[in-house]
């Protein structure tokens, strides 16, 4: 019964694929069961009542091998537990996840029953070198199952298996009693308790999003290492308020340096003595803005000198603590409120609170609508390659020399797939970029390849992290042994993170060992 099923369940996937168009991961990750594990819980009154409830992803619904001699469980559904007695002893549990299509993934997990009072505790508390204000907890012990942490800041206790690690997240940086409790299936628990004080992170850790191509005429730059900055800017004038507590710093992370205002009540930007800069003819004013979250508000004016009369006007952003904030204003914003914006020589920042905040700046720069063709490489292939996937029995994908280096592309290296004999109708691969693509500023994908026929369906999609939001459109070559550039227009598609770029040849037929070749992943407007 439980194979018919299951033979239902994949039955509706590809149903599902039919009506509702192909998604990669309903074949390539929802079927397959990953992250399998238990969570293990003892009634602690010496009578080895264990409560197993078993977790994972991609599952349909799981069996549990207790390890005893005893029978295996029935079928388990996701988010529910099944209780069983043990004597004393050490047992390997086996957990098995059941994906759709009926494959399954097993974890074995030892756990120790005893009737003993948890002896030698040893608890483990970390700051967390990337989240601000969490910190990291992991206990280990003798005749123990399980242990729950009191953060010790009035939310819920957590429980754990003993030697996994637990998270937890502070409202506030500060001193905390965190008090650990190890638990077997003795009656006696054993209790660690001490303070700990809470850090918050108080500086990026990565660098601001890396601004897009663009025309030099397209865009006027203040302080970004993407275009060419305005020459002998101040960053720095100070304008007196460092007698306030304020202070700057040019912060280099790693190689990329950014600019560091310090309890900001207010700092600027000056150009070059006698310099202006007309604003007029752009549309927005990006900077890219970090702060921990003593900082709620930046206030981003621009100052004009027009025929030597000084005026300037306010435009508030709100951030968000502990990650970058890009911000766009439009010159509207400021025009808007009277200002001539054709002799721009000053920016000032203002944080709110007052000379409480510190604020790290990058890309600052004015841009407009681009007007040419602008593009930006996706992935060449030349230097380390991605991390492909396949799916759908496609058996060979690498990266090789360029077998036709003539025409359109005389690169040294593209990728070769073979859609194998016998390979599936919607077989393809997938690799994923380290940043969401840019179809904000771009709108259009092109691909060169190669095809052994003229005609071949080639589907590219695109998905976010998860597979919740996708969006795909076919072309067809129109030559065979040659390298041609498909141009796929994905401006219309919806807004999402895309970070996956999914590539089908011959979509639509089985495979036959043809072979394939693409290059040049390339964004264009």
């Amino acid at each position: 019964m439980k194979k018919i099923i299951n033979f239902c369940l994949v039955i509706f996937v590809i149903f599902s694929c039919t009506e509702d168009g192909f998604n990669i991961n309903n074949i390539n990750q929802i079927s397959t069961p990953t992250n399998i594990s238990a969570l293990v819980s003892i009634t602690q009154n010496n009578t080895g009542l264990v409560t197993i409830t078993p977790t994972g992803e991609s599952v349909a619904n799981f069996n549990i091998t207790f390890g005893d001699g005893s029978e295996n469980s029935d079928v388990i559904n996701p988010g529910n537990n099944i209780e069983h007695v043990y004597e004393e002893g050490t047992y390997d549990l086996i957990i098995t996840g059941t994906g759709l299509n009926g494959q399954t993934t097993s974890a074995t997990q030892a756990i120790v029953v005893s009737f003993q009072a948890p002896q030698n505790l040893v608890v483990t508390i970390e700051n967390d070198d990337a989240v601000s204000k969490q910190i990291n907890v992991t206990a280990t012990a003798d005749f123990t199952m399980s242990y729950n942490v009191d953060f010790g800041d009035g939310s819920d206790l957590v429980t754990a298996n003993i030697g996994d690690s637990i998270s937890h997240v502070y409202t506030d940086a500060g001193t905390y009693t965190i008090t650990v409790i190890a638990m077997g299936g003795a009656i006696e628990t054993t209790t660690y308790t001490t303070d700990f004080e809470v850090t918050a992170i108080l500086q990026p850790l990565a660098s601001a999003p890396t601004p897009p191509s663009r025309l030099d005429t397209d865009v006027i730059s203040i302080f970004t290492s993407a275009y060419t900055n305005v020459p002998d800017t101040n960053y720095f004038p100070d304008w007196g308020q460092g007698g306030q507590g304020s202070g700057w710093a040019l912060f280099d992370l790693a190689g990329d340096e950014m600019l560091q205002y310090i309890n900001l009540s207010y700092q600027g930007i000056v150009l070059a003595d006698g310099t202006t800069v007309d604003v007029s003819g752009m549309e927005y004013l990006h900077l890219d803005v970090w702060t921990a979250d003593v900082t709620t508000q930046l206030e981003t004016s621009l100052i004009n000198n027009a025929s030597g009369t000084t005026t300037e006007a306010p435009i508030v952003s709100d951030l968000t603590a502990n990650s970058w904030t890009s911000i766009e204003i439009p010159i509207s914003d400021y025009t808007d409120q009277g200002l001539t914006v054709t002799e721009i020589f000053q920016l000032k920042f203002v944080g709110t609170p007052w000379a409480e905040g510190t604020v790290f700046i990058d890309n600052i720069y004015f841009y407009k609508t681009a007007t040419g063709v602008v593009t930006s490489i996706i992935q060449d292939f030349e230097g380390t390659p991605p991390t492909f996937t396949t799916f759908g029995n496609i058996a060979d994908i690498q990266v090789v020399a360029n077998p036709d280096a003539t025409g359109i592309n005389t690169t040294a290296n593209v990728v070769q797939l073979t859609k194998t004999n016998g390979a599936e109708v919607w077989a393809g691969t997938f690799f994923e970029t380290s940043t969401p693509i840019d179809l904000s500023n771009y709108g259009k994908i092109n691909i060169k390849t190669w095809s052994p026929n003229a005609g071949v369906v080639v589907k590219l999609k695109l998905e976010n992290a998860d597979g919740s939001i996708t969006t795909e459109l076919d072309l067809n070559t129109s030559a065979a042994n040659t390298w041609e550039e498909l141009v796929y227009d994905f401006s219309s598609a919806p807004t999402a993170d895309y970070v996956r770029i999914v590539i089908f040849f011959d979509f639509g037929n089985a495979g036959d060992d043809s072979v394939y070749y693409y290059d040049e992943f390339e964004l264009t407007n």
